[in-house]
């Protein structure tokens, strides 16, 4: 088995200062040509660290605990999880992820996790919203995901929902549409409040009015299909944001009802990337995706920065859909979601 004396060896350097490399503290302390040296030569070695041993020396266990309610059941939770994991095995970090219901089961999970000896912990939410951390993580180092902490203390990432339909809405704009509608959710959500103010900001630097009779905020299922199809039918948009790929559904289907191509004579944005709907309608739904992978790789880089007292600064981020913010990005950390133009806007 390798070790630190022999990375040292091969590389001219102090056990100590491989220490410090591959205990990821060298930031400050080591110059960053003679840590990325020490880290090949300990990669070409095929160096591997004893988790128990350095838990041991450093009463660190480097275990983060991922609690999610009702994350886990979402079609988007893989793409959060992973993103952690990810980020949490590049940084030399396990990564333990439990489902709670938010009740008293909550509370036995994050015991569980304790007792494994979590260094720190994120809590997402199955989407973005006001958040209350619960008790008995405040004594620890916390992130949220897709989520925002009711007092603006606690770190968290979360979509940039305005920047999300002033996106969508502004591409609708540039590809001719006069009478762009909103297909909106029911729901008090921060990403209805955010879409809406970003919609509406885009009509406005467009020099366009806002114009409450093309939005509707609907539910799901026949209650929707119906208020969509009185929208077709009294305003005859000929462009439309839906808040989700789901309510873009609704849509398609109100035009095919009336013999309207999507994609020619109306054009549709949805969000999400939803891969049942977007992939499956055709032509291919347009569509905002959410950065699930990106808010689950940012929150786990944050939350171990949080726990090593450590800026990041070395670090190299992986290419993802959309650009991760800085580590020191206000709170919460906003991230701007990529368009994926496929075909169901008019060109």
């Amino acid at each position: 088995m390798t070790t630190m004396k022999e990375i040292a060896r091969q590389t001219g350097v102090s056990v100590s200062t491989v220490s410090l490399v591959m205990n990821h503290r060298d930031a400050g302390r080591v110059k960053p040509e003679i840590a990325s040296r020490v880290r090949e030569t300990a990669r070409q070695l095929g160096y591997q660290i004893n988790p128990m041993a350095r838990s041991l020396r450093t009463n660190s266990t480097r275990i983060l605990g991922f609690i999610s309610d009702a994350v886990a059941t979402t079609p988007y939770a893989g793409g959060m999880i992973l993103g952690a994991q990810s980020a949490a095995s590049r940084l030399g970090y396990m990564l333990i992820t439990v489902s709670t219901d938010g009740g008293m089961k909550e509370d036995d999970e994050i015991d569980a996790l304790k007792r494994y000896g979590a260094d720190g912990f994120l809590y997402a939410k199955m989407s973005n919203r006001i958040a209350d951390v619960p008790s008995k993580l405040l004594d620890y180092p916390v992130v949220l995901t897709d989520a925002t902490d009711r007092n603006g203390v606690i770190p968290s990432v979360e979509p940039n929902e305005f920047l999300i339909a002033y996106d969508a809405t502004t591409h609708l704009i540039k590809a001719g549409c006069e009478r762009i509608a909103y297909v909106g959710c029911s729901e008090t959500m921060i990403a209805q409040e955010g879409r809406l103010a970003g919609y509406r900001a885009a009509l406005e630097n467009a020099g366009r009015d806002f114009d409450e009779r093309v939005v509707t905020n609907v539910p799901n299922n026949g209650p929707a299909l119906r208020e969509v199809s009185t929208l077709f039918d009294a305003e005859h948009p000929d462009g439309f944001f839906c808040f989700n790929d789901a309510r873009a559904w609704y849509v398609y289907e109100c035009a095919a009802r009336r013999g309207l191509t999507v994609g020619k004579d109306i054009s549709v944005v949805g969000v999400d990337n939803h891969r049942v709907f977007a992939e499956t309608l055709e032509p291919q739904l347009t569509t905002v995706e959410l950065p699930h992978f990106e808010m689950g790789y940012w929150a786990a880089t944050k939350l171990i920065s949080m726990i090593e007292n450590r800026p990041m600064n070395d670090i190299e981020w992986p290419k993802t859909t959309a650009p991760l913010p800085p580590i020191d990005a206000p709170i919460p950390a906003k991230i701007h979601c990529t368009l994926l133009e496929k075909g169901s806007v008019a060109r």
